[in-house]
């Protein structure tokens, strides 16, 4: 392997877990989430050069795996299988670190979808601002307005 592939290799490996997790609380589905890192991926890997010399490769990385998000969420209609009986129940006790996290992946999915990757990038993944403006391709200002407003759904429809 090249040295850009191991540099590659490990870039990836430090941050699996992390994208995961981060496009499961985009799309609310561990497969689909586990679909959207695997397409960043490749997309990634074909534009290393470009990322690797990025000002904060991090950011491009999420860029990547959520307009992947973004453009699955416009066709996704097309992809949809059909399905005419129900799946065996798990033979699995869930994790409770997920079970813990159910509620705040429902009110996530309350939110439309800019809303929802508005929060998880600057709250969950912890982007300034201005990242999450570029990573979404927004202006900042759109990014407080959309914060404000999705965070303010929330509190209305959180029970207190």
């Amino acid at each position: 392997m090249s040295r850009s592939d191991d540099e590659f290799h490990a870039f990836v490996a430090e941050r699996l877990d992390r994208w995961r997790r981060s496009a499961y609380l985009l799309c609310g589905d561990w497969h689909l989430a586990d679909d959207l890192v695997s397409q960043a991926l490749v997309k990634l890997h074909r534009s290393w050069s470009k990322a690797r010399s990025a000002d904060n490769v991090d950011a491009y990385a999420q860029k990547v795996l959520t307009r992947c998000w973004l453009t699955e969420r416009r066709r996704r209609w097309r992809h949809l299988e059909q399905t005419h009986s129900d799946p065996p129940p798990p033979s699995y006790l869930p994790d409770d670190r997920v079970v813990d996290r159910l509620p705040l992946a429902d009110l996530l999915r309350s939110l439309g979808p800019r809303q929802r990757a508005v929060l998880i990038l600057r709250f969950y993944l912890d982007h300034s601002v201005e990242e999450t403006a570029e990573i979404l391709g927004v202006s900042p200002g759109t990014i407080k307005s959309q914060s404000a407003r999705a965070l303010q759904q929330l509190r209305i429809g959180t029970p207190r």
